[in-house]
């Protein structure tokens, strides 16, 4: 327990709360050959010192002297997901609540003045949470790539092939970062131990001035009916508008943040069950990583009212099933024995 009452997970894997599409994405990422060279040219471009260089001269560090309520929290985060060094803080000046963490080395978080002022000190909590799962996670390496290859757009944008190029890659990206942050508001719940203060700062951050004149039975029946369209039109306007968001939608982020709340996988790891880092070997893991997201895509369009996601789970049932009927007639595992 913590000094405030609440549960800390010793060497809790980041395994413990993220999305199966997340982990399945990155799992990917990490195995695909060449990927580690790619990553290694990209920081070439943009090296992490200058970024760093630019929070710390254009923001103010959070510290026992410098907004100390914050330090207390972030501190009281990284205990509660045993991460150690304790990743620093900044807080810029910006109008829009926001938080980001960057950094491949060293990474370091920054919140802007939007969001502090608009939060209390729950929702601080669960938003400096949220930051830190991205920091176990490993979120932060590929979440600075993103951040990387934006910028490296601009520059290319008079290329039209290029340009189309990158956008492929930064929409891959953007759909495995909105996964992502669903993986860290879990870790923001886990961290604040409160789903009401998470729904709170949902509810404020799509838009809410006052939780109080907000009806959460409304809000959140807002994410069933946008999940539920029933006209194919509505279901490629859906896509083409989330395509380059890096964030999920808000009232579907709240929903999905408050069913894993209510569930048996949330109250187990509360009660200490659950995988730690020093049995983590990630290369062990790959298959049942990608399997877990294919599931989790697939439960997903099962699940869903949209006609579009519909279809995806019928053509994913048929190529799932020519796939099987291929693979039995050339896995040699499956033919007969010779003999004993």
């Amino acid at each position: 327990m913590t000094e405030r009452g609440r549960v800390r997970f010793p060497g809790i894997s980041p395994r413990a709360y993220e999305h199966p599409v997340d982990r399945g994405a990155v799992a990917t990422l990490r195995m695909a050959p060449g990927f580690a060279e790619v990553l290694k040219a990209i920081s070439g471009f943009y090296p992490e010192r200058g970024e760093r260089l630019m929070a710390l001269g254009s923001a103010i560090r959070v510290g026992p002297r410098q907004y100390p309520k914050l330090d207390r929290l972030r501190n009281e985060c990284a205990r509660a997901l045993d991460i150690d060094p304790v990743p620093a803080l900044f807080v810029a000046r910006g109008p829009e609540a926001n938080a980001m963490t960057l950094g491949m080395d060293e990474p370091f978080v920054i919140v802007t003045t939007g969001l502090v002022e608009l939060l209390d000190e729950d929702g601080l909590r669960f938003a400096i949470g949220h930051e830190m799962g991205h920091v176990l996670s490993g979120h932060a390496v590929y979440r600075t790539m993103l951040f990387r290859l934006l910028k490296l757009q601009l520059s290319m944008s008079w290329m039209p092939v290029s340009a189309l190029g990158l956008r492929a890659i930064i929409a891959a990206l953007n759909e495995w970062y909105r996964k992502a942050e669903l993986s860290c508001d879990r870790a923001g719940l886990l961290c604040a131990q409160d789903p009401s203060a998470a729904l709170r700062t949902h509810v404020l951050l799509a838009g809410g001035v006052d939780p109080a004149e907000v009806d959460v039975l409304s809000f959140l029946q807002q994410a069933s009916e946008y999940e539920s369209v029933d006209d194919i039109r509505n279901s490629l306007l859906k896509l083409r508008n989330v395509e380059l968001l890096s964030h999920p939608l808000a009232v579907v982020r709240a929903a999905q943040l408050q069913k894993w709340g209510a569930s048996e996988e949330y109250r187990r790891i509360l009660g200490g069950d659950y995988p730690r880092r020093d049995a983590d070997a990630p290369s062990a893991h790959w298959a049942s990583d990608v399997k877990s997201a294919a599931k989790s895509y697939k439960d997903s369009f099962a699940a869903s009212a949209d006609p579009l996601a519909k279809v995806f789970s019928d053509v994913g049932e048929a190529v799932s099933g020519a796939a099987s009927k291929v693979w039995e007639r050339f896995d040699p595992r499956d033919k007969p024995s010779p003999g004993p």
